[in-house]
C-alpha cells in the first residue's frame, strides 16, 4: 500500500508547529523536542515524515553554524587513531621506517610530512587530510 502525500494535512502540521530557520537555543530546543516526539511515534504519516526531515535539516544547520567541530591536529589525530585501533608504536615502525621517527612523531617533536601522512592514512584506512596540517 502506497501512502500519498496530503498537502492539506502537511499544511496543518506546518501551521501547528510553524517551523522556521532556527536562530536561538530556545528555538533549537523546541525543534529538538518536536523531533523527539515524532521519532517516538510508531507510525508516521508521509506528512509527519516530511516535517521530521525539515526539522532535522533546520537543527543540523543551526548546530553546524553554532557548534563547529574543531579540527584536531595531525599529532592528536595520530594518537587518537593509535588508541582507537589499539596500535602500538612498534606497529608503526615498518609504516614509517624507523623507531626514531615514530617516537618523535608520537611525542610531537616531528611534524608529519605528506609522504608519512599518506603511509599512515593507508595503514589506518582514513582520509589522508586528517593527518595533514594544511590539507589542499
Amino acid at each position: 500500500m502506497t501512502l500519498t502525500f496530503n498537502t492539506e494535512s502537511y499544511a496543518a502540521l506546518l501551521a501547528k508547529y510553524q517551523p522556521k530557520v532556527i536562530t536561538t537555543e530556545a528555538e533549537n530546543d523546541q525543534a529538538i523536542s518536536i523531533v523527539e516526539d515524532l521519532e517516538h511515534r510508531s507510525h508516521l504519516t508521509p506528512e509527519e515524515k516530511a516535517l521530521l526531515e525539515l526539522l532535522v535539516t533546520l537543527i543540523s544547520k543551526f548546530e553546524d553554524e553554532n557548534y563547529p567541530i574543531p579540527q584536531g591536529s595531525p599529532h592528536s589525530m595520530l594518537l587518537h587513531l593509535m588508541e582507537a585501533q589499539n596500535v602500538t608504536p612498534e606497529d608503526l615502525f615498518k609504516v614509517l621506517g624507523s623507531p626514531d621517527i615514530v617516537y618523535e612523531m608520537i611525542n610531537n617533536q616531528l611534524p608529519i610530512n605528506k609522504h608519512q601522512a599518506e603511509a599512515l592514512a593507508d595503514f589506518f584506512h582514513v582520509d589522508v587530510e586528517l593527518l595533514l596540517t594544511n590539507p589542499q
